[in-house]
């Protein structure tokens, strides 16, 4: 029997994220919007990552990158259109399973829950469950992220590159400082960013989903068009709250060994110090412009991918 898309969105039932689901099912739908995620997002990642750790110019000289438009010209300029998916490898690895960790740990935390009398829960308790699924992903996230940044900085025109791939960059790392302080490197901070923000993220969803449900119908019901919004506007806003600490993580995770042995008391102090307060919203332009589709591409691909894994379900 086949299925198209327009079916799946027309099928009724208790499958957003205002219900139970099966972690299960959540973890292989988290996977397969993970993907979506990378392809569509990644190249703004790199050009982010390049701003937020390019080195400060010295007092009358022009900065290496002048914004998020001189950046993508030069990497493209100097290393190919290509350039802009450095480091994709490491996310596309990560970032699958992480997703699906991260949806199945937001079902899990709402089974930890009681719903109310109608079976749905509440913001708080959307909020609560989203933060459990930040903290789930903090095990791949962390080194992901480490390594990932690592390899987006590393200038393709140089002699000789310090990391060969992926691979190699982990074994370096792990060579070189062992696995907590070497790969693990950033885990406090990545733990302040990802925890509160999932729980703004799904929060934002669901509000922004029942907003846009017509008066009689409910929010399963609505048409991809406006799930996209939904999801995109929930990345926008979890992106204004997340870049000030995706700065300083980025920083501590590419920093040569011993600059920030306090990590963000360290690294907080000496960005304000040095660069001011606006240092902290480097990179903010291709967030801002990846935020809103990655999201809504994401929530999308999440929400086609569980009707379809119930309908299978009932089907066969």
């Amino acid at each position: 029997m086949l299925l198209n898309l327009p079916t799946i969105f027309m099928m009724s039932g208790e499958v957003g994220l205002n219900h139970v689901v099966s972690p299960v099912k959540s973890f292989i739908a988290g996977g397969l919007s993970g993907m979506s995620v990378i392809a569509i997002g990644h190249p703004f990642d790199t050009i982010k990552v390049r701003l937020q750790t390019q080195p400060t110019p010295v007092q009358g000289a022009a900065p290496l990158y002048r914004g998020a438009w001189d950046c993508a010209k030069k990497t493209v300029t100097k290393e190919g259109f290509h350039g802009l998916y450095k480091g994709m490898v490491t996310p596309m690895l990560g970032v699958t399973p992480m997703n699906a960790i991260f949806f199945s740990g937001f079902s899990i935390g709402k089974k930890l829950q009681t719903p109310g009398a109608d079976g749905k829960y509440g913001y708080d308790q959307i909020f609560k469950a989203g933060m459990l699924a930040g903290v789930f992903t903090t095990v791949i996230v962390t080194p992901g992220e480490r390594i990932k940044c690592l390899l987006q900085i590393q200038a393709a025109s140089t002699e000789k590159a310090k990391y060969a791939g992926p691979l190699d960059c982990g074994k370096q790392i792990y060579r070189e400082s062992g696995l907590f302080r070497g790969l693990y490197k950033g885990t406090a901070i990545t733990l302040i960013r990802d925890v509160p923000t999932s729980g703004l993220y799904f929060l934002v969803y669901e509000w922004v989903k029942v907003s846009l449900t017509p008066a009689g119908k409910s929010p399963e019901d609505l048409n991809p068009l406006r799930i996209l919004f939904a999801g995109g506007m929930a990345g926008v806003i979890m992106w204004l709250a997340i870049i000030a600490p995706d700065n300083l993580k980025s920083r501590i995770q590419t920093a040569p060994e011993g600059t920030y042995p306090r990590d963000v008391r360290d690294v907080f102090p000496r960005l304000i110090k040095n660069e001011g307060f606006p240092a902290l919203f480097k990179g903010i332009t291709p967030v801002m412009i990846r935020a809103f589709p990655a999201s809504a591409v994401c929530l999308l691909t999440y929400e086609l991918a569980m009707k379809f894994l119930i309908w299978s379900a009932s089907t066969f």
